[in-house]
Order: C-alpha cells, then structure tokens, then sequence
C-alpha cells in the first residue's frame, strides 16, 4: 500500500512539472544583439500555452518563400493587453519586430507586428 501511495505522488508531482519544462526564458533562446524585421503573410497560429506562436511566409533573396515561426507571449498575457484569437489571422500580411533564435533557424521572437494598413500591435507591453 504505501508502495502504490508513493507511485502515485511520484507521478503527480512528476505529471505537475510538465509545463515548467516547455516554458524557457528568452535569452536562453533569441539574441538580443541579432534585431530582424521580416514582411510576410501569416500561414498559421497556434493560441496554446505556454506561448501563442504564429508562421508567416517570407520572401528570400532568391524570390522562395521561407516560413518563420514567431513565437510571442502566453495567450492570458496576450488577452491581458487586447488580444484574441482573431487578431491575426491566416492572410493577413504583417511586418514583425523581433530578435533570431540563437540556433540560426527561422524562428524569431515577435515583439511587434504592423498590418498592411498601418495599425501595430504588440506582444511586450511599453514597446
């Protein structure tokens, strides 16, 4: 019996710490030396936590597209300052504010997004 009940507090405690294992803080990830601005249309987004994350295509030197993935803040901090599930949406075509991912991938920290018709929006308040 306390063999199972030592089991089972094991687990939850182990099953409790999942999420801390999927968040990280930012500069374990994207280099604050390294600003990048890229244009592109959105292609997905994904409101889950422990970040909202959204893809945008962009154009290469060469004309391809490459896919960006954006990762910006949770959906409660986001809701916090304005935000929905429709405030970006697949199609619209944004221009992003952000830093590389250390890694040289394409992935970015969204900081700041400007629409085609000029309103912005923003995922680290007082930016």
């Amino acid at each position: 019996m306390k063999t199972a009940l030592r089991t089972m507090m094991a687990s939850a405690l182990f099953l409790a710490g999942l999420p801390a294992f999927a968040h990280h803080a930012f500069s374990s990830e994207f280099d604050m030396s390294k600003p990048v601005t890229l244009k592109g249309v959105v292609t997905k987004i994904t409101w889950e936590n422990p970040h909202v994350w959204f893809f945008i295509d962009v154009k290469d030197a060469d004309g391809n597209n490459v896919n960006w993935g954006c990762e910006t803040r949770g959906p409660g901090r986001l809701t916090k300052q304005g935000w929905s599930r429709d405030s970006l949406k697949p199609g619209d075509t944004v221009t992003v504010e952000g830093y590389l991912a250390k890694d040289g991938s394409h992935m970015a920290d969204g900081r700041k997004m400007t629409f085609a018709d000029g309103r912005k929006i923003f995922t680290v308040e007082n930016r």
